[in-house]
């Protein structure tokens, strides 16, 4: 397809407009996550967006580790971050760590250091901070600004050595502490930390801050397009700061575009490990989290991922996508794929009178009625079968039309049944109803002339298999408002998950961990991966059948 006529965003437009010019004579972008927590919904976003903007212009992507932090990064999130990137259908052409490059950070370093550009400043963190002014008042000189060249690398190789303590010294940029743009006031570059780093082992005791860090690993690996999120924008003239006096053969520059928000979630990952920490969820891939680990055990498909990061488009401006958009996209991808056998969440036995005691009659029934190329399944059915508890009522409003006493309702697929008795215990509990049916009016008869209003879903009782449902709803209510005393887990919603024991049918007890079906009238569901067990289906709901949401 001609580049030009396919759907464009800023930053398609200034990659096209790059290459026009022989600005670059081709696309290097590069997903550079942080490896101290699991990927969200956010990021797939940006996974998206540098994956297809270099595949459109048949160009590479490089998924690179910014592991600068020792004391926050693991190997358990860098294995978690490369499955969801496979997953959600890319492939990197080079795989890269910041700390492959922490020998040429060095070395850079040291050059600023001989430049007159950067110095070894005593002051605490603390201190720095006071130090560095406000918008409207300038910052304040380190009194260890003017130390020499030779002094400035004598007492850098000696942090290098280990020769002091986390926090006891930092290596500076001397910039600007004047500067209208804080970031720019002598920013720190190097801090001491005593430890172990999961790629680097004990080799490294200074460790670059991200904001020199970052620039040099574009350079290095001839990043054309480095992409981030808005909060960088004004982190910008220091990157560029960094590649000009770092001397960098190579000269990448950076876009922002706004980061995803939606609504009743948090996408902080210091506020997702809170909520993994205090056990408000079960771990970072709980079907309620945002993370897309989360998203897959919920059931959520890469496509529907995709198509959803493809519609929310790329701005400059801020804005919150309503959450129930993504639930769209993993509807409108489910529909014609998955099988729609019957499951009951909350039982209630019926007893069928007139019907022959010990028979079981086979039934046939369509896996999908919209997409009538997956065919036909069997179905068992007999004299006791399982219906849903709100599908029957014994005092039922105005324009009520399930099953009560007197009334008459379709089984999908099966027969006409009708209430004659309800069968309750000594406290007045229902136990069971008891109904008879009409042996004339079997599906696919054209039902002897008759029509009903109600029309219920389910499962034969003697052969149906047990099973979980865990039924998700929004973890995060509406309208949160971080009052004074107050954080967000205080807006937790304590409905966010359901649990019920219910019943599927038959052949249901062959479904693996991430087979995915529609449940007449439920939902779309998942089989759990985490707690199914071959003695134990556990369902995730993915997202209910329908809703109001309308993609405009």
């Amino acid at each position: 397809m001609d580049n030009e006529n396919k759907s464009s965003n800023f930053l398609r437009s200034i990659i096209l407009e790059d290459l026009r010019e022989g600005k670059v004579e081709g696309v290097t972008t590069r997903f550079p996550p942080e490896p101290n927590g699991y990927l969200h919904i956010g990021h797939a976003k940006s996974i998206c967006l540098n994956f297809s903007l270099a595949g459109e212009f048949k160009g590479k992507t490089n998924l690179r580790f910014d592991d600068t932090n020792p004391v926050k990064e693991d190997t358990e999130y860098v294995e978690s971050i490369k499955e969801d990137v496979k997953w959600l259908g890319f492939e990197w052409d080079n795989l890269f760590f910041a700390s492959d490059y922490f020998d040429e950070m060095h070395k850079r370093a040291l050059l600023l250091i001989k430049k007159g550009k950067a110095y070894v400043c005593d002051l605490s963190a603390e201190e720095i901070r006071k130090s560095r002014g406000t918008l409207t008042e300038a910052g304040k000189e380190s009194p260890y600004r003017d130390r020499s060249a030779e002094e400035n690398l004598e007492l850098f190789e000696r942090m290098r050595q280990g020769e002091f303590k986390d926090g006891e010294k930092v290596l500076r940029a001397k910039i600007d502490m004047s500067s209208p743009n804080i970031n720019m006031r002598d920013p720190v570059l190097y801090r001491i930390a005593h430890a172990t780093h999961h790629n680097t082992g004990d080799t490294w005791c200074i460790y670059p801050m991200y904001d020199y860090a970052h620039p040099l690993e574009d350079a290095i690996e001839g990043i054309t397009h480095s992409i981030c999120t808005l909060e960088f924008e004004d982190h910008r003239p220091l990157y560029d700061w960094v590649v000009r006096e770092c001397e960098m053969e190579h000269v990448p520059h950076q876009y922002e575009f706004a980061r995803l928000n939606m609504t009743n979630t948090v996408m902080s990952k210091r506020k997702l490990k809170q909520l993994v920490d205090e056990k408000v969820v079960d771990g970072w891939d709980d079907p309620r989290m945002p993370t897309i680990s989360g998203l897959r055990r919920r059931g959520y498909t890469p496509e529907a991922i995709r198509n959803f990061a493809q519609a929310i488009g790329v701005a400059r401006a801020d804005s919150v996508v309503d959450s129930k958009m993504l639930e769209h996209f993993i509807r409108e991808d489910l529909k014609l794929k998955v099988p729609r056998p019957m499951a009951v969440i909350r039982p209630l036995k019926v007893v069928i009178t007139n019907y022959p005691e010990g028979q079981v009659e086979i039934l046939d029934a369509d896996n999908n009625k919209e997409n009538p190329e997956m065919g036909k399944r069997k179905i068992p059915f007999s004299r006791e079968i399982y219906i849903e508890q709100e599908d029957f009522m014994e005092v039922p409003p105005p324009k009520y039309h399930r099953l009560y006493p007197g009334n008459e309702v379709r089984l999908i697929d099966a027969y006409f049944i009708k209430c004659e008795e309800v069968i309750k215990d000594d406290e007045g509990n229902i136990l069971e109803i008891h109904c008879t049916y009409d042996p004339e009016t079997k599906s696919g008869t054209g039902f002897a002339g008759r029509k009903v209003k109600g029309t219920i879903h389910w499962v034969e009782a003697t052969q149906a298999v047990p099973a979980e449902f865990r039924l998700y709803d929004v973890l995060i209510q509406d309208d949160v408002v971080e009052e004074e005393g107050k954080t967000f887990l205080d807006y937790i919603n304590p409905n966010s998950l359901e649990v019920w024991q219910g019943f599927v049918e038959p052949h249901m007890k062959e479904a693996k961990p991430q087979d995915k079906f529609q449940f007449p009238r439920h939902g779309y569901f998942n089989v759990d991966p985490k707690y199914t067990t071959p003695e134990n289906l556990v369902f995730n709901l993915i997202v209910s059948l329908k809703s109001s949401f309308v993609i405009k």
